[in-house]
């Protein structure tokens, strides 16, 4: 597979793949002891947490976190593969911050949607996404993920795999995140965040042509420094009020 961003695998990296697989040995009979039923199971996660000690899980939803679970169980035994998670649930905040500083890094809304969508349309932000490493297990997982309802979506990111329970077979790819079909205030929309009228007006300016109208690269640098300055102000204000909705399945 030619990917793009793809690191190619170091001969450390198999080294901590071995001493990761042997731990798993090592640890299986404590699981057992532990949980019999849940052995191997244990073992692994046990042997993955050692192996990606900054690994956090917390606020994925119930189904993602089981069917994630299982995947890499099965990696681990039967294919001797790991699966690490980079980036699970993400707070509406935090996924705001990363959407800002790649406005500010590619200069416009809609280029920075190519790599990063706003709290209102990220999976991650729902809890039912996930960037996985490294490239062997994100490849082990595209293969098979779909046993446990775990799709890569995007072409552009490998990493970047999303839980869908109710789909029957692989989704379409999309070629970016920004390929999403996008609600008309999908742009500067955020939850629990009242859209000011000259934000409104910015929105219709964009989609007007604002970006390919020939600005100078100045003028539209200036704009998404203003537009992001009161994006996050507008969100502190409103930081109280904000719920994001967390898809839960059960």
């Amino acid at each position: 597979m030619n990917e793009p961003h793809m690191l190619p695998a170091r001969r450390r990296d198999r080294l901590y793949t071995a001493i990761t697989l042997t731990l798993g040995v090592l640890l299986l009979p404590a699981a057992f002891l532990w949980h019999p039923g849940r052995a191997r199971e244990l073992a692994c996660a046990w042997a993955l947490r050692l192996r990606f000690p900054a690994e956090d899980l917390t606020g994925l939803s119930s189904g993602t976190l089981t069917a994630l679970t299982t995947a890499r169980t099965e990696a681990f035994w039967r294919d001797h593969q790991l699966i690490g998670v980079t980036s699970g649930h993400r707070h509406a905040t935090t996924q705001l911050r990363l959407f800002l500083s790649e406005v500010r890094r590619s200069g416009s809304p809609e280029s920075a949607r190519t790599w990063v969508l706003p709290p209102s349309e990220s999976k991650h932000v729902c809890g039912i996404a996930l960037d996985v490493r490294p490239f062997e297990g994100a490849r082990w997982l595209e293969r098979h993920g779909g046993r446990h309802h775990l799709y890569r979506i995007y072409a552009n990111e490998w990493w970047h795999f999303e839980y869908q329970p109710h789909t029957h077979s692989a989704p379409p790819r999309l070629p970016h995140p920004g390929a999403i079909t996008r609600t008309p205030q999908s742009h500067y929309a955020y939850p629990g965040d009242q859209v000011s009228t000259r934000r409104q007006n910015a929105a219709s300016a964009h989609r007007g042509g604002l970006w390919r109208s020939g600005w100078p690269a100045r003028r539209r640098a200036t704009w998404a420094a203003s537009w992001a300055r009161e994006a996050m102000s507008s969100l502190a204000n409103t930081c109280n009020r904000c719920v994001c909705t967390v898809r839960r399945d059960t």
